[in-house]
């Protein structure tokens, strides 16, 4: 069974590129420039990893990546924040994330990252 991976990101450029790599390497992949409600999203995708861009629309990716790992039925899920502004987050603190990808990436990196942190997940 394919694993599923939801991609927030405001950028369609960063979407379509990071949808078109995860699904070269088997994910299913759902991507949302937005997030008006972060627990029906997953409630509806059944995601077993969330990548957020730092930077959203109305929302703080970090801020969404703590009520995540907030709540009790979704702090298992794995979150991974990347950002063009690797300083910025370094000085705010990581909320929680299982991993931290800096924009712009090396794809084989950023492919690493994912691997280790869904079989973080499934060992836990």
């Amino acid at each position: 069974m394919q694993q599923r991976i939801l991609v927030i990101d405001n950028d369609q450029d960063i979407l379509e590129a990071v949808n078109a790599a995860l699904t070269m390497e088997n994910y299913s992949v759902e991507t949302s420039p937005i997030v008006e409600d972060i627990f029906q999203m997953i409630h509806d995708k059944n995601p077993d990893l969330i990548l957020i861009d730092y930077l959203l629309y109305g929302i703080n990716g970090g801020e969404l990546c703590h009520m995540i790992k907030s709540e009790p039925s979704t702090s298992h899920l794995p979150v991974i924040i990347f950002s063009g502004y690797p300083k910025v987050i370094q000085s705010l603190g990581t909320y929680d994330c299982d991993a931290f990808i800096s924009k712009p990436f090396d794809l084989d990196d950023f492919m690493a990252v994912i691997k280790d942190c869904l079989a973080k997940s499934i060992k836990e």
